[in-house]
């Protein structure tokens, strides 16, 4: 009989940081110790908590200890799960709170924190459909199938007031309503995994730790608008979800789940997987169904929409991960019951992937209408080292950065895109004091210059003239004029372009420009940068009253361009210095100053 069930997170994060061998390592100590008919090695999807893993949590305690390695091996079999003993040492420690955690309950990241699409990651092992049903999977399907005509699960997704986690925020059931409402020998159910933005990995760990989720969710939408055929298209850099989907693929089929004569109702559905080649503009739906056929991922204009000229030219519906991994729980229960969380225009939850200067880095679901503030300091535990917050970017390339004075804004849809920003698939990067917001814009440009598939003019030429401007500012060269020609660069992009990408390229320049103006003007007028980031901008020079000529600082500069004798102060030749920063790293006293 099983007693203890020991979880092991085998998220793409934490696989990186070897829990691979935890797993093999307490597997191989729990056969030696005798314990393998009481002990089960559960390999869990993603706990979202990645600033701490390895992680692995003991049920029935409920026991969460971080940072595992496998030297904690024996130990946490002999005092837990042999004596009974928690291993206090490896407990999760909070250090925003100085206090040590014993279970996953107590730990600030969660607490307000309401998993929907979440769910069951980390909970169960993605990789048994078994476990998967245990918790209700399928039974949403089941439902829909027996007792449901198409139009009533439409109303349904309609009534919830879900909207599509994707990015443009579209409400769901509209969408499949649409399809519904076209009539075609054939439709299609596709499914936009390629999550490309920088920083983004939320599609990723619900495929890697509840796969089924999306599996079910895409097959009651194919009964919704009369489709027998799915498509999954996601990134071949994510080789653990690959993995998972297609066994949970076979598993489904091989439960009568996917298939013909679904639950003994005539009903037929099977999902195939597409991989993409990491274009960002295969997120945008046109181009993705292009690339889905075989051809170069390119935009195409809208209407026809593909709810009316879809993939292969039939009606299509296309959402992504997090909104497919909502359906289920809506189905089983009840549209009041989502709605009644978040908004008034945005309801349910929604996942972000919060990185960059946080204390507490991973995966956040959160009510829709919850603070920033809230995000960043109850759940992400603050910005590190007592540094300063300035800006939060969501919405990834396409979005816009937030500043101090909108920390209190409710996060949806309309507010974020009230104040410049949206929400996009849900990156949340925090920056502190030491970032330049000129450098952020630049950085997030510069990528979707390189991401532009080049069909229209206004994104191809016109991302590449505001990268040009960006560069003449940040190398100490930009002019009053730059910034005119920068606002009026923008609108025009985002007015002329084909598709989303174009549109929203210049979201993080106009956000940037309206909120840290200055910032603009003191690398223009002051020839100067604030963050200390841009290099043609800043110097260094050695304080002589610091210096205490231990010539560290000139043995280690790789350009010879610092001078001096032993016990005296050194100098720098700035014709010399290249700007890299070793000296300030290596000096011990303090005496390199960055201008």
């Amino acid at each position: 009989m099983i007693r203890s069930h020991v979880l092991i997170c085998s998220g793409e994060n934490c696989t990186s940081s070897g829990s691979e061998k935890l797993i093999s390592a307490m597997e191989s100590e729990i056969v030696k110790k005798g314990l393998a008919d009481e002990v089960k090695v559960i390999k869990a999807g993603c706990f979202d908590l990645c600033s701490s893993g390895p992680n692995m949590i003991i049920y029935p305690e409920g026991a969460f200890y971080s940072n595992v390695t496998v030297a904690d091996i024996s130990e946490i079999v002999e005092e837990h799960l042999i004596k009974g003993r928690v291993v206090k040492r490896l407990l999760h420690h909070d250090f925003t709170q100085e206090k040590t955690v014993s279970s996953l309950n107590e730990v600030p990241f969660y607490q307000k924190q309401l998993r929907i699409a979440l769910r069951n990651c980390g909970v169960i092992n993605p990789e048994d459909i078994d476990e998967y049903i245990a918790f209700d999977g399928y039974r949403a399907l089941g439902k829909v199938l027996t007792e449901m005509k198409p139009e009533e699960v439409i109303d349904v997704v309609l009534r919830s007031g879900l909207r599509g986690r994707g990015g443009a925020g579209f409400p769901t059931g509209r969408k499949w309503q649409l399809a519904r409402g076209n009539a075609a020998d054939q439709k299609y159910v596709c499914c936009n995994a390629d999550e490309g933005d920088p920083g983004a990995f939320m599609d990723r760990s619900v495929l890697e730790g509840d796969p089924h989720s999306v599996l079910e969710a895409m097959a009651i939408a194919g009964y919704a608008i009369g489709a027998t055929q799915g498509y999954i298209y996601v990134r071949a850099e994510y080789p653990i979800a690959i993995k998972r989907l297609r066994i949970a693929i076979d598993q489904a089929r091989d439960y009568n789940l996917l298939g013909k004569d679904i639950f003994g109702t005539g009903f037929e559905f099977d999902i195939e997987l597409r991989l993409g080649s990491g274009a960002f503009v295969c997120g945008e739906e046109t181009a993705l169904m292009t690339s889905i056929e075989g051809h170069r991922g390119e935009p195409h204009p809208r209407p026809p929409f593909p709810a009316v000229k879809g993939l292969f030219g039939k009606p299509t519906i296309l959402n992504n991960v997090e909104t497919y991994a909502n359906i289920a729980q809506i189905i089983l229960k009840g549209p009041e019951w989502f709605s009644s969380i978040g908004t008034e225009k945005s309801k349910g939850t929604k996942v972000f992937a919060l990185g960059g200067k946080i204390n507490h880095t991973g995966l956040v679901e959160i009510p829709m209408g919850t603070t920033l503030r809230e995000i960043i300091d109850d759940i992400g535990g603050g910005i590190p080292g007592g540094k300063k917050f300035k800006a939060a970017q969501t919405g990834g390339p396409s979005g816009g950065c937030i500043p101090p004075e909108h920390l209190d804004i409710k996060i949806d849809y309309d507010n974020l895109i009230s104040i410049g920003s949206m929400m996009g698939s849900g990156g949340l990067i925090v920056m502190d004091e030491d970032n330049c917001m000129v450098d952020i814009a630049r950085f997030f440009l510069d990528f979707t210059v390189d991401e532009s598939c080049g069909k229209c003019v206004p994104c191809r030429i016109g991302t590449r003239r505001l990268l040009e401007i960006l560069d003449k500012i940040i190398s100490g060269n930009g002019e009053m004029k730059d910034l005119d020609r920068l606002d009026e660069l923008c609108r025009y992009i985002k007015e002329n372009s084909l598709c989303g990408l174009g549109q929203t390229a210049p979201n993080p320049v106009l956000s940037t420009l309206h909120y840290f103006r200055d910032e603009y003007l003191a690398h223009v007028v002051d020839k100067r940068c604030p963050a200390g980031v841009c290099k043609s901008l800043i110097t260094y020079e050695i304080d002589p009253v610091k210096c205490t000529g231990c010539t560290l600082c000139a043995r280690n500069c790789p350009t010879n361009a610092i001078t001096g004798t032993v016990k005296n102060p050194h100098v720098i030749d700035k014709s010399k210095c290249i700007k890299c920063g070793v000296c300030q790293q290596k000096c011990r006293f303090s005496a390199v100053i960055k201008k």
